[in-house]
Order: structure tokens, then sequence, then C-alpha cells
């Protein structure tokens, strides 16, 4: 966000914004120091049961963080709202990350290693996800695919968007690169004529009835059901993405 952040000491009250950098600090192995994560941080399940909850990504409950005085909050420029986040900045450090590939994921994995005290344990999960993309063999024909995100109104990821970045490891083309997160009409998806479409199961829960939807609307188009959290979740839970898309590219 071109700011400087001061961050005196290591923090040890720390509050996560996002559900994968929450993750990526229970695997850095800090967990008794976060005190605060969303409602949408699933993983670990013990933290979803046990941690004390301060809102959604986009709607924190700016009181409750308060109460808890972290020393540190951790977010995202995408994933969170710019009014709130400058709000918490008054009373609180707050680092965030701004992420569109694999290697901006690398840079906040060992940046956050290196705030929270925990750099050999951030070094370790970069070099670990560094192997596993490297036994990614991408697709050879490379064929054109519309990832979804969203319905009513159909939504895409698009250009300079992390699931961007992991549709191109795959050795796949999308299909929109106008913008970023494009609203489409059933004429507009029709008219994109895309080879395959990836139904992500977030941050809209798509389901076998969406495959037949748009299977009469594309009726030569493959459509598969995909895991959204390994197209777009960029911290430790990486290290699962590469097999996951070795496993779905073996179905195209």
């Amino acid at each position: 966000m071109g700011r400087n952040v001061n961050i005196p000491n290591f923090p040890k009250r720390i509050i996560s914004l996002v559900p994968s950098q929450t993750e990526l600090l229970f695997d850095l192995g800090i967990g008794a120091r976060v005190i605060g994560i969303t409602k949408f941080c699933i993983h670990p399940k013990i933290w979803h049961i046990s941690k004390i909850r301060i809102g959604g990504t986009k709607q924190l409950n700016i009181e409750k963080i308060n109460e808890l005085n972290p020393d540190l909050i951790i977010g995202n420029k995408e994933e969170n709202n710019k009014s709130q986040v400058t709000n918490l900045m008054k009373k609180h450090p707050v680092w965030m990350s701004d992420i569109s590939n694999l290697e901006d994921s690398f840079s906040m994995i060992n940046s956050i290693g290196a705030i929270t005290n925990s750099a050999n344990n951030s070094a370790a999960i970069v070099s670990n996800i560094r192997q596993e993309f490297s036994k990614l063999t991408p697709l050879n024909s490379s064929k054109k695919v519309l990832y979804l995100i969203w319905k009513n109104p159909y939504i895409a990821a698009g250009k300079k968007t992390f699931i961007n970045n992991m549709i191109l490891a795959c050795g796949l083309i999308n299909c929109v690169l106008n913008t970023r997160y494009p609203q489409l009409t059933n004429k507009e998806i029709k008219q994109l004529n895309p080879e395959i479409i990836f139904l992500s199961s977030e941050p809209y829960p798509f389901k076998e009835k969406h495959i037949i939807e748009l299977q009469e609307l594309l009726p030569n188009t493959l459509i598969i059901l995909v895991n959204g959290e390994l197209f777009s979740w960029y911290g430790s839970r990486l290290l699962l993405a590469p097999a996951y898309f070795l496993k779905l590219l073996s179905k195209i």
C-alpha cells in the first residue's frame, strides 16, 4: 500500500484478517500469539473453533478488534475493506499483503516469517512449495478456460489475479484478460466459448446443478467443479496445490 509499518518488537498479540494467512500463522508455529481471526478462517479447524472471531474479511468488527488490543494486524489489499483497514491503522500496526502471483506469495510468507520471528519456518515452507511446484507438469495443448467464482451475476477471475497465475501454471489459457473480476451475462459466456469451465467451491459454493445449467448454454464445454482454496489461497496451503492440479489436469 506504499507505506511503512513500524513494528518495534516481535508481536505477541496478532490478529489475522485473511483465511490463507491465518493458516500460514498456524504452520509457522506461532499459535499462542494469534488472538483473533475471521469467521472465514476455517483452517486449521481447531482455531476455527477456539479462536476469537472478529467478523468477516470485508465486515470486520472494529470495536472487538480494538478491545483485543493487538500489537499486529495482518491483512490483504484485495480481501479486506480499505476504509476499515485505514480505521484500524490509526490505533494498531497493520501489515498488508498484495498478491497476484506465486512469487508475491513467497515474498509474503518470508515477510511474515521475519515479522513474527519465525524466518526459519517460513523459509522451509517456501522451499517446500517451490519443490512441489517443480513437480507440476503443465498441460501440453493449451486450452481456454473460464474460472467462475460467483453466480447471479456470474463473476470470473481475470487478469492480474492469483487465480489467473495458477491457471497459467497449469498450462491453460484464461478466457478473460480484460479486467480482474468481470461480471458476465449468459450471452457473454457463450461468446467467450471456453473449452473448459472451472466452477469454484468458493466464494460461491457451486454444485452439480450449476454444471447442468451451464451445460445447456455450452453443450460442448467441459465443466468441472474445482477446489477454490487450492486456486486462491496463497499461504502454506500452496503445498497441496500442485498435486491437486496434476489430478485435475488428468481429467482434461
